[in-house]
Parts: structure tokens; C-alpha cells; sequence
């Protein structure tokens, strides 16, 4: 799922990838220490292989090749990182025809603060799908994560720093221009719907097989990355979505894992819509009981809960619209809330949670203000246009999610975890509005069914949730934890989603992990406190 705004085959499996582990071994061990009869030149650049710096040397490994090169541009503008080791990977589009057309993404090492860095690097596998990992670097610097050990990022196929790029701003574009529109309108989806079907047929026009944009192809291209680097052993990273990924890596390619560390945690065998409506109750629930403890907030807010969910009601039957001034836009800008919209605006409120039941009660009383600036500054921040791969979402969206969900499904869902709200409302779960409609104009095959396996592992793992996280459950990291036999699954209270994101807590038991995987220190979960709610007048 998005990361968070700016301001988101059992035992016959595993003894394949045992041997294609111990092949790997094997031909890494080769490329690392040269036998006693290889030429002088072939030596010295083997052993020139081992003292290199990561990144800086070129190596082709199988079909995939890596080259040094320029640093990647980012969708934000970020303080430029020391002594950075960057370059492209070359992969096949398409793996099934290695004489097809080649694709590149963009790889950026950030190298250790430490002097003696640990061996196994850290990779980060970015959210979404669809974000870019060069422009989450910054991110991961702020919590400290190259404090031992050189952190490499890599665009997945498609993002904002990949060669072919497969944003659409045209998408971001109708978000922003649409504020006025009633979101969950059939009319309003019909266009959103005509927007993607521009976006497809952009895409596919400059040549892109939109088929092969996907996890699958997206974990084979870590799998070949750690290969063309000529790293033995790594460890990975992933926040939101690239839990997913990092998921799905860890069962297709276990060779070469030293441990897994997820964050907001989103595992195969569940995406779709009643999984998101889940995440909200989950979510919801966490910030209205936290509020309910508090006795100032309590008093102020009594039953915040029902509140909120009595406005979706009201909303969904009689929209409202109002005017508001958003910072960079000197022109009002009418904002239409609605009974999606409150839940969608809620979703990412999660990030402010101090504010969240103050917004709701003025809204409760005829004040709609606050929530309509928040929900349009997210849509027009120009962090929002254009930096979205449409390509690998869609991709991801269409052949891994809707073909195991049908719309009743997401309906049902919702209905579980939302009694009262209205079908209209139920339809378009957070996050994913008119989704099985997008899939049909993006019309890319099914994946294996297999897609949706859980994942069964010994492989170290650290599984961290937050319990205020709206968009990927609370409850999924537990349900992760139960087929990784060696994880450490913590949930960091009063956090929303992707928690290293904000806890300095979460951040110092990631570094943890990664020391000691199978011992990290998790002593400052007892400390956390709820956080200060705002108190109106």
C-alpha cells in the first residue's frame, strides 16, 4: 500500500531453491577467488571484484547486467548522500524471451557511516506498488539504517527512476482536478475509469509489456541485482507494498538471504479490498480506543467511534461541498466530502492521529473545514503528480490481486467490518476505488495461483506493525508470523502505517535486528506513550 504522505510449493518449492541456492554459492564463490590456474588478468580483476566498493564495478551475471553510472534523479528533492555508488541493472522485459526488449533500473548504494561496515548490506524494497526506492532514501537514512552496513536501493520495473518510467500524470492529474466531484459517483468512476484506459494505452504505445510488470519479475530482478553486485549474503527491508514483495522474494529466492526484516506488513496470500477494509477497522479502532483512554479526550469526544461512523452515513446520502485555500494554490479550491472520502481521509489522517478526533467532532458540527484541506493538500501537493508507476501498480493490482477477489467479495468484506455503511460506500474500498473496473481496461493475464501462497520460512525475520496502521492490518503481522518459524513479530503501539517511517522505537529495533536477527532488541516497546490529542476549546 502507499507509504505515508510527505507532509506511503511446499517441500518440492524449497528443494528447488535449495539447489538453486547452492548453484548460486557456487557461482559467486567463482567470481570472488579465482582458481589456481586463472590468468594473471582474470586474478586481478577477481580480486579487484572483492576490494571494490559496491556499485562501482561493471559484471554481467547471467542475463542481467550492472553498470556504474550516474546517481538516479528522485520524485523530492533530498540533501545529497555521501560518497554514493550508483548505476543501472539491465534486465530482460520480459524473462521468458531473453532476446526481447531489456529494461533498466536505477540502483543507488549509500554506503555505511561506519568505517568497518558488516559484509551483508541491507537492500530496500519500496512501497506502494508503484513508489520508487531511490526516492525513499532519505527515509531510510532518518532512521539510522546505514549505521553498520551499505543500504542499496533499486527502482522496481516501471517506477519513477526506471528506464521505461511508467507514471501517469494524467491519473494524478483528474485526482486533483475532481475534488468537487462526489468520489464514490458511478459517473465519477466511469472517468476515473477513462483515465486509466489513457494511462494503458500511453504505455503500451511506447512499446511497454504491461504483463510482465508485476512482483514475480520484480523479486527475479533483486534475485539478479544481488548476483551482478557479487554479494554472497544480503539482507532485506521492505516497508508497505515491499512487504509483499520482500514476502514473495524470500519463497521464490531464498539463496543469499541472511535475514527479512517487513514493516507494514501486506503478505501475498491477502491484498485486496476486504483486506483493506480490515486495515481500517483495525486502524480506526486503535486511534478511537486511544482517545477513549485518555480522560481529556474522552470527555471532549465522547464516543468518537460512533460518531465517525454516523457522518459516513450522513455524508454518503448528502454530500457536502465547501471551499478551502491550499498552501501552493492561491485559488480556493471546492472540496465535495462524501461518505468515501471521510474514510479514505481518515485512512492517511492516521499520520496525524493527535488532530483526528478534533477534525471529526468540527465536522460533526457543520465544520467540514479542516478535513477538506487536509484531503485536498494530499491530492494537489505537486509530491503527488507524477511520481506514482501506474505500470507496476496496475500490474500488481490486476494479475495478483482481482483475480482472486471478485467485487461481491470486497462488498462482503467491507460489510464485516463495517455494519453500518452503505453499500455505495462498501463498494470502493480505502485506497482502491473502482478497481475490478481499472483491471478490466488494463486486461493483463492472471498470475499463478501459487502468487497467493503463504510463505513458509526459517530465514530470520523481524514483522513490525502499527497499531494506529489503517492501510495494512495490525493483525497481518501476527498472521505473517505464524509460517516464519525464526521472527520476531512486534506491534508499536500509537504508530500508523509503516512504522520505522516515525518510531524512533521501530528504528532502533530494525537496527537491532539486523545485528542479532534472532535476538533483536525490542526493550523500548515498554516506554511508548499515547500521544497528546488535541483538545478544542
Amino acid at each position: 500500500m502507499p507509504t505515508p504522505p510527505p507532509h506511503r510449493r511446499r517441500t518440492t518449492g524449497r528443494l528447488r531453491a535449495t539447489l538453486a541456492g547452492a548453484g548460486a554459492v557456487l557461482l559467486l564463490a567463482g567470481a570472488a577467488a579465482p582458481s589456481a590456474h586463472a590468468q594473471p588478468g582474470a586474478r586481478a580483476r577477481a580480486e579487484a571484484a572483492v576490494r571494490a566498493p559496491l556499485g562501482t564495478l561493471a559484471r554481467t551475471a547471467g542475463h542481467a547486467r550492472f553498470q556504474p553510472g550516474p546517481c538516479p534523479r528522485t520524485a523530492d528533492p533530498a540533501p545529497p548522500v555521501k560518497n554514493p555508488c550508483c548505476g543501472t541493472l539491465t534486465v530482460p522485459e520480459d524473462r521468458s524471451r531473453r532476446d526481447g526488449r531489456r529494461i533498466t533500473l536505477a540502483v543507488e548504494v549509500v554506503p555505511a557511516d561506519n568505517d568497518r561496515p558488516a559484509p551483508d548490506p541491507i537492500v530496500w524494497l519500496a512501497g506502494g506498488p508503484g513508489d520508487d526506492a531511490n526516492s525513499e532514501i532519505q527515509m531510510a537514512l532518518n532512521g539510522g539504517l546505514n549505521r553498520d552496513r551499505d543500504v542499496i536501493f533499486m527502482s522496481q520495473r516501471g517506477a519513477y527512476s526506471a528506464d521505461p518510467q511508467l507514471t501517469c500524470p494524467n491519473i494524478d492529474e483528474f485526482n486533483a482536478r475532481t475534488l468537487d466531484l462526489v468520489y464514490g459517483a458511478p459517473s465519477t468512476g466511469s472517468l476515473h475509469v477513462e483515465e486509466t484506459r489513457t494511462c494503458h494505452d500511453e504505455l503500451t504505445g511506447r512499446g511497454a509489456d504491461l504483463s510482465t510488470y508485476n512482483g514475480t519479475e520484480s523479486a527475479a530482478d533483486y534475485a539478479d541485482l544481488r548476483e551482478a553486485l557479487c554479494i554472497e549474503q544480503w539482507n532485506v527491508f521492505g516497508i508497505s507494498y515491499g512487504t509483499d514483495l520482500a514476502l514473495l522474494y524470500m519463497r521464490l529466492h531464498p539463496e543469499g538471504l541472511r535475514s527479512v526484516g517487513i514493516d507494514g506488513v501486506l503478505p501475498p496470500s491477502l491484498p485486496g479490498g476486504a483486506m483493506t477494509w480490515k486495515a481500517a477497522r483495525e486502524g480506526f479502532d486503535g486511534m478511537f480506543r486511544a482517545c477513549a483512554d485518555q480522560s481529556a479526550c474522552n470527555d471532549r469526544y465522547p464516543d468518537l467511534k460512533a460518531t465517525f461512523e454516523r457522518l459516513v452515513g450522513e455524508l454518503e446520502a448528502n454530500p457536502v461541498t465547501t471551499t478551502v485555500t491550499v498552501p501552493g494554490h492561491p485559488d480556493p479550491v471546492a472540496v465535495t466530502l462524501d461518505g468515501g472520502v471521510l474514510v479514505n481521509w481518515l485512512t492517511f489522517a492516521s499520520h496525524l492521529a493527535a488532530g483526528v478526533p478534533r477534525s471529526i467532532d468540527e465536522l460533526a458540527h457543520g465544520n467540514p473545514q479542516r478535513i477538506a484541506e487536509q484531503w485536498a493538500g494530499g491530492k494537489l501537493s505537486p509530491q503527488a503528480i507524477g511520481r506514482t508507476s501506474y505500470g507496476i501498480a496496475n500490474g500488481v493490482f490486476c494479475s495478483e490481486w482481482t483475480p482472486f477477489e471478485s467485487e461481491a467479495d470486497v462488498i462482503e468484506g467491507g460489510r464485516l467490518a463495517f455494519p453500518s455503511f452503505p453499500e455505495s460506500v462498501l463498494a470502493n474500498a480505502p485506497l482502491l476505488p473502482w478497481l475490478h473496473q481499472d483491471c478490466r481496461v488494463w486486461n493483463v493475464p492472471a498470475a499463478p495461483s501459487s502468487v497467493r501462497d503463504v510463505t513458509v520460512s526459517d530465514i530470520p525475520a523481524l514483522i513490525v506493525s502499527g497499531s494506529f496502521d489503517s492501510q495494512t492490518a495490525p493483525s497481518s503481522g501476527p498472521y505473517a508470523a505464524r509460517t516464519l518459524s525464526r521472527s520476531t513479530e512486534v506491534t508499536v503501539p500509537y504508530v500508523a502505517h509503516v512504522v520505522f517511517a516515525d518510531s524512533p522505537c521501530a528504528q532502533s529495533i530494525t537496527r537491532s535486528f539486523f545485528d542479532t536477527p534472532t535476538a533483536p532488541d525490542t526493550g523500548c516497546l515498554a516506554g511508548l506513550q499515547p500521544p497528546a490529542f488535541e483538545i478544542a476549546p
